[in-house]
């Protein structure tokens, strides 16, 4: 009876390992972005390691601290990544196009910024709304799951000061 007992034992750890694996691994996806409006989490896409590895390595050594949004438009979407503030600056090397056939510019997801194929580094931006005509251009490598508010909230205020 001791045996039939530690094998069930057993097969309950090993069962309720692999019920914790999934959340695990889903939390090892995040990354979070602090603003000076508020926390934005991003969950990182799985099936996109170069982009959302390079995204991610970049939150983790400090990048993007102080670095602004300079593009937003209201009703589109919201654009960082550049340290210089100016739309021209990046990380001082590119990175590769990936797509996965998923990939679609819903409103929430975050996308790599480029200024044509294989120019992509550290500039990405936030849907704003669904803007599947730019699936084909700009890979889309995770989404926003909190903090969606703030970027709404970013978006207005930039659009009420240029009026």
């Amino acid at each position: 009876m001791r045996p039939i007992f530690q094998l069930a034992v057993v097969a309950l750890v090993l069962l309720a390992a692999g019920c914790l694996a999934p959340k695990e691994e889903a939390a090892a996806g995040r990354v979070l972005l602090k603003t000076s409006m508020g926390d934005i989490t991003i969950q990182l896409y799985d099936n996109m390691p170069q982009t959302a590895g390079n995204f991610r390595n970049l939150v983790e050594k400090g990048f993007y601290n102080g670095v602004i949004f300079h593009r937003v438009i209201d009703g589109f979407m919201i654009q960082g990544g550049d340290p210089t503030g100016t739309g021209a600056g990046g990380p001082g090397y590119t990175i590769d196009d990936e797509f996965a056939e998923s990939n679609r510019n819903f409103r929430g997801t975050i996308s790599m910024a480029n200024s044509g194929p294989n120019t992509g580094g550290s500039q990405f931006f936030i849907n704003l709304v669904d803007n599947n005509y730019l699936d084909s251009r700009h890979p889309v490598f995770g989404k926003v799951i909190e903090g969606m508010i703030i970027l709404a909230a970013s978006s207005d205020d930039r659009a009420n000061k240029s009026q």
